[in-house]
């Protein structure tokens, strides 16, 4: 503790940072429903859990915000698999979710938000980006042109090659040959066959993951967030990516602090849905 507030670790600047007073509006990303939940979600929301009770302990009022990525990649993918429908496999996974947190006794966010729920904000976002020239759309589809933000990747802070590797592995498709360069990441997907859209000024589609975190946060804690956490897995390319489109979108700082929690590992691997 310092005369300002609580000192907290800042992923930014590999400090430790006193926190701004004032009000504090957390956000934190939630779970992408197409699974069962692991010991390693329950770290992390564990983690943010003891942050929300530490700040109202000390008389901050606290606004926690943790999102559920409901239209995604993999929840797609997994019920194809399945033969599920997608609205429904997410929904019974969530509830799943928060009965897991419950019995954790976990306090639930303030805010619950769904991408699926959000689309004209999204839309917005996406729009202004490309009447700013750091935007833009072919197919169908619309991507941020990282060539346009010099400092981005300056969370992960990392060489372009390490960038790169990390992407592809992360989802990011480098290989897309809709991308201008292959750090460039999807805004607005064109609907593929099969998958749900939604109507867009580019077409029929659905948003990126990334910008649906910017818009939801920016919806309910304004332009600047106090703290925007997550696993440390979000650094990159997720977290970079917000940055960079909430940035460009405002012209003022996303996060006084990013906050990231350790993975949990099975051996030498992180615990993953992804990675089974």
């Amino acid at each position: 503790m310092t005369a300002f507030g609580p000192l907290l670790y800042n992923s930014v600047s590999h400090k430790v940072e006193p926190l701004p007073g004032g009000d504090v509006g957390l956000y934190v990303c939630g779970v992408t429903p197409y699974d069962t939940s692991h010991l390693g979600h329950a770290f992390t929301y564990v983690v943010f859990d003891v942050l929300v009770r530490y700040l109202r302990f000390l008389g901050r009022r606290v606004t926690y915000v943790q999102n559920v990525t409901d239209i995604d990649d993999d929840v797609l993918l997994r019920a194809n698999k399945t033969g599920r429908d997608w609205k429904e496999l997410g929904d019974e996974e969530y509830a799943g979710f928060r009965q897991q947190m419950s019995r954790l006794g976990n306090l639930d966010p303030d805010v619950a938000p769904r991408a699926t729920d959000h689309m004209p904000e999204i839309q917005q976002i996406v729009e202004r980006l490309i009447d700013k020239d750091v935007a833009y759309e072919n197919k169908h589809s619309v991507y941020f042109d990282v060539k346009k933000d010099p400092k981005f990747g300056r969370l992960f802070n990392h060489s372009y090659d390490s960038m790169l590797q990390i992407a592809n592995e992360r989802g990011n498709f480098p290989a897309d040959p809709l991308k201008r360069d292959p750090l460039d990441f999807v805004l607005w997907q064109g609907q593929k066959d099969g998958e749900p859209a939604w109507d867009s000024p580019w077409g029929p589609g659905r948003p990126g993951w990334h910008i649906e975190c910017s818009a939801m946060a920016m919806k309910y804690l304004g332009e600047t967030i106090t703290i925007h956490g997550g696993g440390e897995d979000l650094v990159f390319p997720h977290h970079d990516a917000e940055i960079a489109q909430s940035e460009n979108y405002t012209g003022v700082l996303f996060v006084h602090h990013w906050l990231h929690a350790a993975m949990v590992y099975c051996g030498e691997h992180k615990m993953s849905k992804s990675l089974g």
